[in-house]
């Protein structure tokens, strides 16, 4: 059965190693503007992952803190990315971000669990420190892996949501990134980088 994968999986693939590792996986996203809700669900049924992590701001492209009229929008937006991400089969784990009404989530959210930034996670014997915002994390030094989102500042053990879909593979811990599609920085309303 061939999937209807958008231009992006078709053209560039999925890493070999994601899509032949029997190990259990995480999938992390964050940031995640709603032109990019397919690519996500085409990704999750590529990948099959047994556990998703978002680290906040599910609809990135309304900016709630900004403008909490568009509070209906966005409630639209995030029920269909929570029926994507909730449909899966995998355990899912969201982090409420600075763009996303956590009063909207708890409402709608039916098999999700909702985690406080700065949260400790275990997952199978993979120790996580979930945030959105890094500045949020004060993580113990035995945490595995440091999930968060936000903006693009890299830390020590972490893996940025903003950056890529990063995937760890619970066996052996390796980490396969999956860069979002052209344009999503420009969906979130981030300014080009020029010259980079």
């Amino acid at each position: 059965m061939r999937l209807n994968l958008p231009s992006f999986l078709r053209r560039r693939g999925l890493p070999k190693e994601l899509l032949e590792s029997k190990e259990a996986k995480i999938m992390h996203i964050s940031d995640t503007p709603d032109n990019i809700y397919s690519f996500i669900l085409n990704l999750i049924e590529k990948s099959r992952p047994e556990y998703i992590i978002h680290t906040g701001d599910l609809v990135d492209n309304i900016k709630l803190e900004r403008k909490p009229e568009l509070k209906e929008r966005y409630r639209e937006r995030v029920k269909e990315l929570l029926d994507i991400l909730e449909n899966s089969g995998a355990d899912v784990y969201i982090v409420p971000g600075n763009e996303d009404s956590e009063e909207i989530l708890k409402e709608l959210v039916r098999k999700a669990r909702i985690v406080k930034p700065g949260e400790i996670v275990k997952v199978d014997e993979v120790k996580l420190a979930l945030a959105h915002d890094p500045s949020q994390l004060n993580p113990p030094k035995d945490v595995d892996f440091i999930l968060y989102g936000h903006n693009f500042r890299t830390l020590r053990r972490g893996l940025n949501g903003v950056l890529n879909v990063n995937f760890i593979l619970l066996g052996s811990k390796k980490v396969v990134r999956v860069k979002y599609p052209d344009g999503t920085n420009f969906e979130r309303g981030y300014k080009l980088m020029r010259g980079l």
